[in-house]
């Protein structure tokens, strides 16, 4: 029996490590790469097939059960995963056909019996019997809104589109969603950031980011190439989560013995850019993570300065009890549903269900009550998730405002125009939200606070 081909193999390992395991593709994925050795060209393909398939998974789901005419949950799910794979070549890559479906019949037979490999061959000659755009109209056919049918085509759980648009319409901009969900489908590119008094932008060898003073955008290839890379004075970051730590360390000029605290700090990009600004400053940072494992990556990526920030690993929302009124500037990157980084995490959009939104809203009001509680009077406080939707980010915000006395929003807009290198498009607000298709980061929302 032929092998299937190895960029295949690991493409259809990784994704059933995703649904099996709970993986992340974007951890799983170059682990198996390193392994394998892979020409480029063939890291290139199993990276593609990964990504592409993880991310147009519902979309291919319909065309599947239209094709077998049984709902996909009747399918075993390795084969499932085996003909997720083949619709991407089929539908949205340009592979032969007869490539395609050979090479997806021999990896049925590592996955599945004999009467499940003919299963996948029928299937597979059905799909290739009709062009992608007519299978496109099929499956737009089934939507009963509009909007149901951008979810379709663009292969969001529908429960998403509809946060997104809520928080477009409330900008004013609905006419976005479409550019949204289809940004959300195209692979960032690499975003670099320079540790200020460690690195410079100069020496990246990269594009200089468009907006962040200390950022610098890759086309291509592995940023452990670069000497600042490797020896952790620059790192891989996206601009948004660049720009989200800056907003706080940037408001207002650093006084000298300041004490700042990231609270939740892993896996700790954000600590170390911090750390940076503090240590030019004179400022004192303080990382907490909770989660022993995400506290040993925060020492990790703290490790590079010479007197490396104190970690703690206590839970955040009593650190106001602990420690009250100790800081002078707190970051609280709060634990979200991640929907701001479908670009980079395709497989999150399957893995989130509206009621982790109610779950993790309890725990997002919990930490940033305890962050105000720790907050010096005078000090200031940035609230951010990577998440656009409302209910984890102006609705936390609000809740805090009625519940603790003496706190007022900081025009945080104004603070984020006054650092960055090229103005932003952003509606009027007090808060920040960084979109993909409007500023090519993730969805980062950002909220000063200050204590009267």
């Amino acid at each position: 029996m032929s092998q299937p081909q190895p960029a295949r193999r690991i493409a259809l390992d990784v994704i059933m490590a995703v649904r099996e395991s709970d993986a992340y593709a974007n951890l799983l994925l170059p682990v198996r790469l390193g392994r394998a050795k892979l020409s480029e060209a063939d890291a290139g393909l199993a990276t593609e097939l990964t990504y592409g398939t993880l991310r147009m998974q519902g979309y291919y789901d319909r065309i599947i059960a239209l094709a077998a005419a049984r709902s996909v949950d009747k399918i075993d799910p390795p084969i499932l995963d085996v003909l997720r794979l083949a619709c991407h070549q089929l539908l949205s890559m340009r592979v032969a056909q007869h490539a395609a479906v050979d090479e997806s019949v021999q990896l049925a037979k590592t996955v599945g019996s004999n009467s499940a490999v003919g299963f996948v061959n029928g299937v597979l000659r059905t799909i290739t019997r009709t062009d992608a755009e007519t299978w496109r109209e099929r499956v737009l056919a089934e939507a009963h809104s509009g909007e149901e049918a951008l979810a379709l085509e663009y292969s969001h759980p529908l429960w998403v589109t509809r946060a997104f648009r809520q928080v477009l319409v409330a900008e004013g901009r609905e006419g976005e969603l479409e550019q949204l969900l289809v940004a959300d489908n195209v692979a960032p590119r690499v975003s670099l950031t320079a540790l200020p008094g460690y690195a410079t932008v100069d020496e990246l060898d990269a594009h200089t980011s468009e907006y962040s003073p200390v950022g610098a955008v890759l086309d291509g290839g592995d940023p452990l190439k670069l000497p600042a890379v490797r020896e952790g004075r620059a790192r891989v970051q996206d601009e948004g989560s660049a720009l989200a730590a800056l907003i706080l360390s940037r408001a207002r000029p650093v006084r000298p013995g300041e004490q700042w605290l990231d609270l939740c700090a892993g896996p700790g990009g954000k600590a170390a850019l911090l750390a940076a600004e503090a240590i030019q400053g004179g400022a004192i940072l303080t990382a907490n993570e909770l989660v022993p494992a995400r506290a040993e990556l925060v020492r990790k990526a703290l490790a590079v300065f010479d007197s490396a920030p104190e970690v703690w690993e206590v839970d955040g929302t009593t650190l106001g009890e602990t420690h009250p009124a100790q800081f002078d500037r707190i970051l609280l990157d709060a634990p979200c549903t991640g929907l701001g980084a479908l670009r980079r995490r395709p497989e999150a959009r399957w893995r989130k269900q509206p009621s982790d939104v109610a779950g993790l809203g309890a725990l997002q009001a919990a930490l940033l009550n305890s962050a105000l509680a720790a907050l010096k009077p005078g000090g200031l406080l940035a609230y951010v998730t990577c998440s656009p939707h409302a209910a984890e980010t102006k609705a936390i915000v609000a809740s805090a405002l009625r519940k603790v006395p003496g706190v007022e929003k900081v025009d945080t807009p104004a603070v984020l125009q006054s650092l960055v290198r090229a103005p932003l498009d952003l509606p009027e607000a007090s808060h920040v939200q960084l979109w993909p298709h409007r500023h090519g980061t993730d969805a980062m929302f950002v909220q000063l606070l200050t204590k009267v």
